[in-house]
């Protein structure tokens, strides 16, 4: 990789540390080896360590000598990454490291996603545990795994041994923006029974395609257009004005993604081909139309597959999917009054799957506000069971409530108006963040969260700048040792 020009203050310890965090594969699912790495590196320097059976780690470095009275302070992070690579890339992200490469600012990975997201945050952690310089309260590093798929590490972490009432998280990609608050949220699945037969007609495979998808949190109050949706309504809309049958349904590639692209299989009449092909262009009109600004890429394509008897679902099964899907609610629900700009509850139909003999659908559910992501879940559940779908919820955390008198908030400030002449931007984000549970496990926690800036993250074009982690690490130096 290229050479990483950075000026004392012990920041080289940070690339140094980061470069070590890449050359270790450590994709969600797959952080055993780093999880290992860091059990060593705390051995190595005689501090306390814990690492659990899901190979969270739990780092221990008492209090420099004139801070024992200060209040402890926990640095958490999470070890895995959203490990994604280009197709030409030659890389086995689950056996092999990054390769790093520089660009002015900007440090990279050739071919896949760099994981500064949260490398950065181990990184910075390490390069403090690793020098005897640096004063500081007692700490308590807290490194979570599986953070990227569902905060598992963090839900099933034992604290009991965190004394602790103040935490710095290091999971944010926005300089000079210090998070105080995010969502909660949770996975909602439904599962519905179909049945097929066999019914001759002419078969269409049609596609809903070029949107923009992006984050179900950080995006959704952009009001992209979410193809699964559309699909409902256009296979709505077909069946009723040309008698079409399901044959296969595919959307979407995550709960807590947009989805881009829906396809599906349809059978229909030879007779109702002309009433089905103005449907289409009719249906993509309007949501070209309606999404020309939000979302101007959206087309439907379809391919004629010829005439033959096919598999499909019922008549009463097909109005049922299409019906379900259509009528599932979506996107923003409802806004914050007490930030402006916030979303405050939300959901995201991210995945349909119709395989076997079932429906499938994945949504992510969001919001700031405890009772409404009850409600808008109980909601769900309503609407599955009025057409006989099984609903099942997993993956559930609590949001991060702002807290109106914070001392430490206050305290990181203050550290950072004199540090660089202005104050940060005191923000919420509607996407999740560790910060819930450890606040619901650590009653009174106090928390930020705050990080270099990052671009493209969970992408293979994400890039980390070098003189922002520079100006972190900085500032991390200085609120620790503030008395």
């Amino acid at each position: 990789m290229g050479i990483i020009m950075t000026e004392g203050n012990g920041v080289d310890k940070v690339f140094y540390y980061f470069r070590q965090i890449c050359g270790i594969p450590h994709g969600s699912g797959n952080v055993d080896r780093l999880s290992d790495y860091l059990v060593k590196f705390a051995r190595e320097r005689n501090l306390c360590c814990i690492q659990d059976q899901l190979k969270n780690v739990i780092i221990i470095k008492e209090a420099s000598e004139g801070y024992e009275d200060i209040p402890p302070l926990i640095l958490q992070g999470h070890m895995d990454m959203v490990a994604v690579k280009k197709p030409e890339a030659q890389i086995d992200l689950a056996s092999e490291g990054l390769c790093l490469k520089t660009k002015g600012d900007y440090l990279y990975a050739e071919g896949t996603s760099l994981g500064g997201d949260d490398g950065i945050a181990l990184a910075i952690a390490l390069a403090i545990l690793d020098t005897e310089e640096i004063k500081h309260p007692r700490l308590e590093v807290v490194l979570t795994v599986d953070e990227e798929v569902g905060m598992d590490g963090a839900r099933e972490l034992d604290v009991s041994m965190l004394t602790a009432r103040r935490m710095l998280n290091l999971d944010s990609e926005k300089e000079g923006i210090f998070l105080v608050g995010c969502a909660g949220g949770a996975r909602v699945d439904w599962e519905l029974p179909v049945a097929f037969e066999k019914r001759p007609g002419v078969r269409y495979r049609v596609e809903i395609k070029g949107l923009l998808g992006g984050h179900s949190g950080d995006e959704i109050h952009k009001e992209r257009g979410n193809s699964n949706s559309l699909m409902g309504r256009l296979l709505t809309q077909c069946r009723l004005e040309a008698g079409i049958f399901l044959c296969g349904l595919s959307g979407g590639l995550a709960d807590n993604a947009i989805p881009r692209e829906t396809e599906a299989t349809v059978l229909l009449p030879a007779d109702r081909e002309h009433a089905f092909t103005d449907t289409l262009r009719r249906v993509e009109a309007e949501m070209k139309r309606e999404l020309a600004t939000k979302d101007p890429g959206v087309r439907i394509e379809a391919e004629r597959l010829g005439e033959e008897t096919a598999e499909c679902l019922t008549q009463e099964d097909t109005g049922r999917v299409s019906a379900l899907i259509f009528a599932a609610p979506g996107g923003v629900q409802a806004m914050s009054a007490d930030m402006e700009g916030l979303v405050e509850t939300s959901l995201n139909m991210g995945i349909v799957r119709l395989a076997g003999e079932k429906l499938t659908v994945q949504f992510s559910v969001r919001s700031s506000l405890e009772s409404a992501k009850r409600a808008l879940i109980r909601r769900l559940e309503a609407l599955a069971g009025l057409a006989g779908a099984r609903q099942s919820v997993r993956g559930d955390y609590p949001g991060w409530a702002y807290r109106k008198e914070s001392p430490f908030r206050d305290q990181a400030v203050e550290v950072y108006e004199k540090l660089y002449g202005k104050k940060p931007e005191l923000s919420a984000i509607h996407a999740g963040l560790e910060c819930g549970l450890f606040s619901a496990k650590l009653p009174g926690l106090e928390c930020i969260s705050i990080g270099p800036d990052m671009k493209d993250i969970h992408t293979t074009e994400e890039r980390l700048s070098i003189s922002s982690t520079k100006r972190v690490w900085e500032y991390v130096l200085q609120l620790l040792k503030q008395r």
